[in-house]
């Protein structure tokens, strides 16, 4: 005897969840250092608070829960430092932008920075793998006394497994603003085979770490000499203006961008390097 035979049900086909999340911070000044003032955070994204922060300012150490960045994910941090209050921030680990089924993941950063105040926006490195598709933007709000150590490290690639960025696509902004009026604006647009673009001679000789860093701050220009004279050959640095220093190290792997840059922001965070770079 034949059976008859049952139709398929139709495969249901669902979106894959994305990770989204959101925070919001302040801090103010309070007696002779400061204190968080406010702080919500929301989906994939949160943060943590050492009890004690160098120098008497506040520390946040802000934590992507999703374990990284594909397509298709969102992530915004707002952090305000009040006036003539401190504010550190920087990250658990370094952040991974992973492969993207399609669409680009975003991560967007708007600081605020008010009169007298300091911030520290010191976030270890981001790492692109193959196959990734990031869209990353930042802007700083400066009011005129105001001062900022900003860096951003990029590796291109996990170089310790053979890893090549050959489809890879990273669009990356930085725009600070005093006053109002622009002071820096920084752009970096790879898209396709990113490790043959930064083959080129003039784009990073092969390199597969970079760090882009800037510093605005009344004593920004007496750093300058000591920094450059500690730079490889492969990193600059100048003055936009007499109390904004901008610098960028391209290097060949991760472990030698570090090496390069840690002594220079401890030089311009007055040692007070968050414990995270430490480890």
């Amino acid at each position: 005897m034949t059976l008859p035979m049952r139709p398929s049900p139709a495969r249901i086909v669902t979106a894959q969840p994305r990770a989204e999340g959101a925070m919001h911070l302040s801090v103010k000044a309070q007696g002779a250092g400061s204190a968080l003032d406010r702080y919500r955070a929301s989906g994939a994204f949160k943060a943590l608070f050492p009890r004690r922060a160098p120098g008497g300012g506040v520390e946040a150490i802000a934590i992507n829960t999703a374990g990284g960045i594909t397509g298709g994910d969102r992530f915004s941090l707002h952090a305000t430092a009040g006036p003539r209050a401190h504010l550190t921030l920087t990250t658990q680990a370094a952040e991974r932008a992973y492969r993207s089924a399609g669409g680009w993941g975003r991560v967007d950063t708007r600081l605020t920075v008010s009169e007298g105040a300091t911030l520290f926006w010191l976030p270890q490195e981001l790492i692109l793998y193959d196959g990734s598709a990031l869209r990353r933007s930042l802007r700083a709000d400066l009011a005129g006394t105001a001062r900022l150590l900003l860096v951003e490290p990029v590796i291109f690639g996990r170089a310790a497994m053979g890893e090549v960025l050959e489809t890879a696509r990273f669009h990356d902004e930085i725009a600070l603003f005093r006053a109002g009026v622009p002071l820096c604006c920084d752009r970096v647009r790879m898209d396709g085979d990113i490790a043959a673009q930064l083959s080129r001679r003039a784009v990073a000789q092969a390199g597969g770490a970079m760090a882009s860093l800037v510093c605005v701050a009344p004593d920004a220009g007496a750093h300058l000499a000591a920094i450059r004279a500690d730079l490889p050959e492969t990193g600059g640095v100048s003055l936009l203006h007499p109390d904004v220093l901008v610098l960028r190290i391209v290097a060949q792997d991760g472990f030698h961008l570090r090496r390069h840059l840690l002594p220079i922001l401890d030089r311009l965070s007055n040692d007070t390097l968050p414990t995270s770079w430490r480890l």
